[in-house]
């Protein structure tokens, strides 16, 4: 079914790979972006996913993975949170627009954890339908419930991916500045082991894609992707110690410093209207559980091959 795909975001993190595995199995990949680049694909072509795109973009394409959007940034001031909506909401609608018009037969969203509210201490599924309050959040849950709606509406297969931490070679993000900051010996030696953070690997994350845009069970679904594990920050700290070949503390550092670090954070934050680099969320993400179960994704037969610490080895090399 899948001989010709189309790929948004195909220069990021994610989107690359996948570009990569879908080559690897003989697919002719278009790459959208919004600069020319060399990578795995065999056209590459420029646009903005919110902007100008080709009104041919969609033509001759199978299934479009869509991955372009802006991601969640902790820095981003209030007065620039409409680039979510606008990014995010309007730049899918933009897309479905030109799919509509097109034969393409599938659409994958990846969406994000964030588009579910934050379960706090609890281990949800999809059932969890609670809609999160933050501008991001609810700027991927919008676009889902849209992507969704067009599926139903034009008879087109859409599938619902909502990855928790992706973690993978040359990793970005708060994983590639944990680990850089543990290589300097800058990291605070934690001991936080009650807390449970739900991971997976980006070659598991592809195959889930790959999975849901072809099998007709998943039509108009939305699925959970991890790895299975719950992984604690002290278990995420002591494995990346083992991968850098560094013997951690014997001490470990108290919350209380760090909550007033943070208190400190958001006052400063305030004062000049823009996140400041460590604050009460920081610290939430830090401390804090994010626990996700894969049951429905596991019920098509997928099934997760890594987990964080076969990955590591190769996280540390490209970090």
């Amino acid at each position: 079914m899948m001989q010709r795909a189309l790929v948004t975001g195909a220069t990021g993190f994610i989107g690359r790979q996948l570009c990569q595995t879908l080559q690897s199995k003989g697919v002719h990949v278009t790459a959208l972006g919004r600069a020319p680049q060399d990578g795995p694909w065999d056209v590459f072509r420029s646009g903005d996913i919110a902007g100008i795109l080709p009104l041919d973009l969609c033509e001759n394409i199978d299934v479009v993975f869509h991955l372009a959007g802006i991601a969640h940034a902790m820095k981003m001031p209030k007065s620039e949170e409409g680039c979510y909506q606008q990014i995010n909401v309007e730049g899918t609608a933009h897309l479905l627009d030109l799919i509509r018009e097109s034969e393409v037969k599938a659409l994958v969203y990846f969406s994000s954890i964030k588009a579910m509210a934050d379960p706090g201490e609890a281990c949800v599924d999809e059932g969890f339908l609670a809609k999160p309050t933050d501008p991001y959040g609810a700027s991927k849950r919008e676009a889902e419930e849209n992507v969704l709606a067009f599926g139903q509406r034009y008879g087109f297969h859409v599938s619902i991916l909502r990855p928790t931490l992706v973690y993978g070679p040359a990793p970005k993000g708060n994983l590639a500045r944990m680990i850089h900051a543990i290589r300097a010996e800058r990291f605070p030696p934690l001991n936080i082991q009650s807390n449970k953070r739900s991971m997976v690997s980006v070659n598991d994350l592809i195959s889930a894609a790959i999975l849901v845009a072809s099998y007709e069970q998943a039509n108009g679904q939305v699925y959970i992707v991890s790895d299975g594990h719950s992984y604690s920050t002290r278990d995420i700290y002591l494995a990346m110690c083992r991968a850098l070949n560094k013997e951690p503390p014997r001490w470990s550092l108290p919350i209380w410093p760090l909550s007033i670090l943070a208190a400190a954070g958001d006052a400063i934050g305030r004062l000049r209207g823009r996140p400041f680099v460590f604050n009460s969320e920081a610290l939430r993400r830090l401390i804090g559980s994010a626990c996700y179960r894969n049951d429905k994704l596991r019920g098509l037969g997928w099934q997760p091959s890594q987990t964080l610490q076969d990955v590591l080895p190769q996280m540390v090399a490209g970090e």
